[in-house]
């Protein structure tokens, strides 16, 4: 097939708040052709993408659909144009039927009723397009195992007259035998001229399915790659490039020699994590980097006792003392704390005061029986405001006005007041500016230092080899390779982005 240009997106821009985050991007996309975006945490892949599925508006530059420049200010233009985005995570009516998944939003009527013959039949049209003519229209959607589901998703997405389909992390969650289904249906797509924007984390899937490789990086163009001319690490190199830099502060001379304060025998987590040992070392800072799926959603709050994971494990010990994993408080008991990943769902109540935030965790600490000793309470959130540099006009301030740096601050300081042993921090950055990241960086550090027992886990790979004293990569729900020293993120992005797929 003769290259055909299809889409050319050039000079895009877009700033939030004033902030650039993406500036003077240039994309195109050949007819049939798989093109790989690829790119670090908050490199711009996402937003990319919203501007193209009309989800987001661009401050700057220009997209074409084979060769005619079009506005899409809403996700209707684009579905008008042939895109179609398949998001992370599933978008299903487990209790509709295939067929009414597929055809939803668009259901043949006859009269004032779906005319259900009609749907049946052009949903068994879609799926036998896509060589998957042993699936019924009618089953249960909810009946189908979850890769079976995300074929039904894709299926619902070329529906009508489809050019382009964005998938974003498609394998996330799928063994090697699933992954393979999902290529042949991508490569059936690419014979008839559809067009697919593949955004992966895993390198070696990336590598046998796409032709080519457009990398971001702060925003920027970083590497356009043919994959049959280039290599891993010439990728790695595009997406890590050398930002580490004086972002995180110096590593400490011994952390090495540091005794281990936690000793993790065997914890596994039905679906997530399968018989995994670990060690945090007393005033150290181990970091733990995976990719969606890897099992990195789970670790910490599996040794903290999330009820709804039911976590087991052979053997821990916390300074020395064995530890049953149960619930959150008998964590708290035994010295751990946990900041959450999701700052906003489960680290702060938003309408509640910084000082109300901070001390919620430690009220033990403020009462004498029934009587709360506002004036202590008041001079120690005042002491963590000034050691934290939390920027606010005061403790009564609502914490939901403060920004998204100042609201992980008080998160880390409301397990500081207590007795304090071992630090669980998920996704330390997520959301906060470059400037406040630095500050928590050091802050972490200091923490460390002063003896504090820290397990760093993050899906940036920078992040962990930019801070953590030894790190481990997760892959599959177990560890796939563990680094005494510290590491170089290509390192820990390769071992992490290992993926069953045959080479």
């Amino acid at each position: 097939m003769a290259e055909t240009r299809i889409l050319d997106m050039t000079g895009i821009g877009k700033s939030f708040g004033g902030v650039p985050v993406l500036s003077n991007v240039h994309f195109h996309v050949d007819a049939g052709e798989v093109v790989a975006l690829l790119g670090a945490n908050g490199a711009g892949k996402s937003t990319l993408m919203k501007i193209l599925s009309g989800n987001y508006s661009r401050n700057a530059g220009a997209i074409a659909i084979n060769g005619q420049i079009y506005e899409l200010r809403t996700p209707a233009d684009a579905l008008a144009l042939g895109i179609r985005m398949l998001p992370q995570e599933l978008s299903i009516f487990p209790d509709l039927t295939v067929a009414e998944n597929i055809m939803i939003g668009a259901l043949p009527k006859s009269g004032m009723h779906v005319d259900f013959r009609t749907l049946e039949e052009r949903a068994a049209a879609l799926l036998k397009r896509m060589g998957l003519d042993w699936l019924s229209p009618r089953t249960r959607m909810g009946d189908l195992s979850h890769h079976v589901q995300r074929i039904v998703e894709i299926a619902r997405a070329m529906n009508g007259e489809a050019r382009i389909l964005i998938m974003d992390e498609p394998t996330a969650s799928l063994a090697a035998d699933e992954v393979e289904t999902l290529f042949s249906i991508i490569r059936r797509l690419q014979a008839e001229g559809i067009s697919v924007i593949y955004i992966s984390h895993y390198l070696k899937e990336v590598f046998a399915i796409a032709g080519r490789i457009v990398v971001l990086r702060d925003g920027r163009n970083a590497g356009d790659f043919r994959t049959g001319s280039t290599s891993v690490d010439e990728v790695l190199q595009a997406i890590v490039g050398n930002r580490v830099g004086d972002l995180y502060p110096p590593f400490s001379a011994n952390a090495g020699g540091k005794q281990d304060d936690v000793t993790v025998e065997g914890l596994s987590v039905a679906g997530w994590l399968r018989d995994i040992d670990f060690t945090i070392r007393r005033g150290a800072i181990t970091g733990v980097h995976g990719l969606i799926g890897s099992g990195v959603e789970t670790i910490g709050r599996a040794l903290f006792g999330g009820s709804e994971l039911r976590a087991t494990a052979r053997r821990v010990t916390i300074g020395g003392a064995p530890y049953r994993i149960t619930t959150p408080g008998r964590a708290v008991a035994a010295g751990l704390g946990l900041v959450a990943a999701e700052r906003k769902r489960e680290g702060i109540i938003s309408m509640l005061s910084l000082r109300e935030n901070m001390s919620a965790a430690n009220m033990p600490l403020f009462t004498r029986g029934l009587i709360v000793d506002r004036g202590k309470e008041e001079r120690t959130v005042g002491d963590w405001i000034r050691r934290l540099t939390i920027r606010a006009r005061g403790p009564e301030q609502q914490i939901g006005t403060l920004s998204g740096g100042n609201q992980q601050k008080v998160c880390l300081a409301r397990w500081l007041l207590g007795n304090l042993k071992v630090l669980i921090l998920e996704e330390p950055t997520r959301g906060v500016d470059v400037g406040a990241r630095q500050e928590i960086y050091r802050q972490i550090r200091q923490l460390a230092d002063e003896g504090l027992g820290i397990l760093l886990i993050s899906s940036d790979a920078e992040e962990v080899a930019g801070l953590s004293d030894r790190s481990i990569a997760l892959a599959g729900g177990r560890i796939a390779s563990t680094f005494e020293q510290p590491v170089l993120a290509s390192a820990l992005m390769n071992a992490a982005s290992h993926s069953a797929v045959a080479a």
